[in-house]
């Protein structure tokens, strides 16, 4: 039999902790890919930011075989990351793929990722094959997940899997479901190379490594290959696949998944969704819809001890390395002295960083209040695009500021609709559509403003429904909005660092709550401290923090009043002195409430 025929590339897709690692790590033991002694748990997830969340944050791929009926057939696994921020990079797993197995929990339902990713399934061809997990758990409603399967997904869930990964009961069912459901790849092996780009990372010794699906064609060591975007050629060095051990192999042929070295020093030159083609015969067919990671969420980071600044470089570099979507531009403040300003694409991917930096690297860092990617349309007819407030022009050379809009969906016992709809009201969102997917449970769709998700969101949102609502969301356009720019100023002097845009209507609200914040953290001095809020040169808010007062008449026990006033006089004009030359000290307490505040 054809070999192509024998090949089936499936994904598996759920909301978080929905059991798609450990249906992974089931499906790898089942086939017999690694030993008892070999297996760990979430043996795909390699970052341990990625264990301690639960989280696929990079696509990991493993070449299974397994023989049924007398035939051998090749299983490749492309595991794809499942949190909103890595959207893209979904979209181009599940491209690389035939079908996939969406994974429900029996327990939970279905999710807002469970329809965000099934959608984008779909809108690849994909055959689904829905897979209900935890059926082994006390609480586990089986037959209320396939009706809701169906009125939410629209996919026919009679013949849905019932397993526990966990216990790896029917795992037999799920690995002949893919052989007998999803359909072999198609392809001409002796077409032009048409290979697409489903992962890359940075290997210290061997440059970067790079994960492709080729659709046409055959590439072999030694092939001159051209990575269609940058038009740059590299040689093959070396060609293999995951077991998910890594094991070489001379070719790859229509169908096959594998990984490609070929002496690629930058990752920015083999980007997710890329087209990879042969140098001297190339495709005239590349990948539609390739585009390069563009952030859309910016904080600033600065190591808490400034002697830490080199390692924090070094640190960025190292993540850069493995993060085309990563921005890194060197940045000085007033108050935190010299850091970075980075780009994300999005707020997990932030906070991911972050975590990575303390945790694999040992920093103490800073975060500076995270903003979104502003377009901002001047008078004279020009459109620039801002990161940081502080590059925010005069109001007066401005003609509209347009800010990212994203569509949220969030599924919700019905109980707790009306808290959310009041949250989503205070955050500017717009209604787009409510639904019941279930007697208990309502789909709500609104669009909302990216920045007024970015810091205490979700949250609010759990706490508001106990834990239970569901949230996903996707980058719509920019919109028009009344911005402005709050600056916060301290003793007359602003501080970059907290300067915030901001909508007109909530401006005085958040300059409120800033200076609250900002007035309980930072220490009292010896001098009389003014903190002021101003929006378009006019002070909207002010709060003061009293002098700390030593009393310098202890001393006198006695003489005439002018030796007192003489002695308040000299404190007074000292303190007024120290109040033009004293800086005032800042905690890092203080900007990480800055941060949870943001315009609540």
């Amino acid at each position: 039999m054809d070999k192509q025929k024998l090949i089936r590339n499936f994904s598996i897709i759920a909301h978080i902790d929905h059991g798609k690692s450990t249906l992974a790590d089931r499906l790898i033991e089942f086939t017999g890919a690694l030993d008892k002694r070999e297996m760990k748990e979430q043996i795909l997830d390699n970052l341990e930011v990625e264990r301690k969340h639960g989280i696929t944050v990079k696509a990991q791929t493993a070449r299974l075989e397994y023989e049924k009926d007398g035939q051998k057939y090749i299983l490749n696994m492309i595991d794809t990351p499942g949190h909103v921020d890595f959207g893209y990079e979904v979209s181009k797993s599940l491209k690389a793929c035939e079908g996939c197995l969406l994974v429900v929990d029996a327990t939970q339902g279905v999710e807002a990722q469970t329809i965000a990713n099934a959608y984008l399934a779909i809108d690849n061809d994909l055959e689904l094959i829905p897979v209900i997990n935890k059926i082994d758990l006390p609480s586990a409603d089986i037959e209320k997940t396939k009706s809701e399967i169906e009125d939410a997904l629209g996919i026919d869930a009679k013949e849905s899997i019932e397993i526990s990964a966990k216990s790896g009961l029917n795992i037999d069912k799920v690995v002949d479901a893919i052989i007998d459901r999803i359909p072999p790849p198609k392809g001409e092996n002796n077409a032009p190379l048409r290979a697409l780009v489903v992962d890359s990372w940075y290997d210290n010794y061997r440059g970067v490594v790079f994960i492709v699906r080729v659709f046409d064609g055959e590439l072999k060591v030694g092939d001159k290959i051209l990575v269609y975007s940058t038009k740059k050629e590299y040689d093959v060095e070396e060609l293999g696949f995951f077991t998910p051990k890594s094991k070489k192999t001379d070719k790859l042929s229509t169908g096959e998944v594998g990984y490609v070295i070929a002496n690629i020093k930058n990752i920015q030159d083999a980007t997710v969704g890329d087209t990879i083609t042969l140098a001297k015969n190339p495709t005239d067919r590349p990948f539609e819809g390739f585009q390069k990671p563009k952030p859309f969420v910016f904080a600033g980071l600065y190591p808490l001890n400034p002697e830490d600044y080199d390692d924090l470089a070094e640190a960025l570099e190292k993540l850069q390395l493995n993060d085309a979507s990563l921005t890194v531009e060197k940045e000085k403040s007033e108050s935190l002295g010299f850091g970075f300003r980075c780009g994300f694409l999005g707020v997990l991917s932030m906070n991911i960083t972050r975590e990575r930096l303390e945790g694999e690297f040992g920093l103490d860092v800073v975060m500076t209040t995270p903003s979104v990617l502003y377009k901002v349309e001047l008078t004279n007819g020009e459109t620039i695009e801002i990161s940081n407030p502080s590059e925010l022009p005069q109001p007066t050379k401005i003609k509209a500021i347009y800010e990212p809009m994203v569509e949220t969906e969030i599924i919700t016992p019905a109980e707790f609709v009306g808290n959310i709809i009041k949250l989503l009201q205070d955050k500017r969102g717009q209604q787009k559509e409510i639904l019941y997917i279930a007697t208990d449970r309502v789909l709500i769709k609104y669009k909302v403003p990216l920045a007024e998700i970015l810091v205490d969101f979700y949250d609010k949102l759990k706490s508001l429904s106990r834990g239970y609502a569901s949230f996903d969301y996707e980058f719509s356009g920019f919109e028009a909005s009344d911005l402005t720019k709050l600056i916060i100023l301290i003793n007359s002097k602003e501080i970059d660092s907290f300067s915030l845009i901001v909508p007109k209507e909530k401006a005085y609200r958040i300059a409120r709550e800033v200076l609250k914040n900002l007035k309980q953290y930072i220490p009292k001095q010896l001098f009389e401290v003014r903190l002021q809020a101003k929006v378009g040169g006019k002070i909207i808010a002010k709060e003061t923090i009293g002098a700390l007062r030593k009393d310098v008449l202890a001393k006198c026990y006695g003489g005439d009043i002018t030796r007192k006033k003489k002695l308040l006089e000299k404190q007074k004009e000292g303190k007024k002195k120290l109040k033009q030359l004293g800086n005032v000290g800042i905690s890092k307490e203080a900007f990480i409430k800055l941060v949870e505040i943001k315009g609540d």
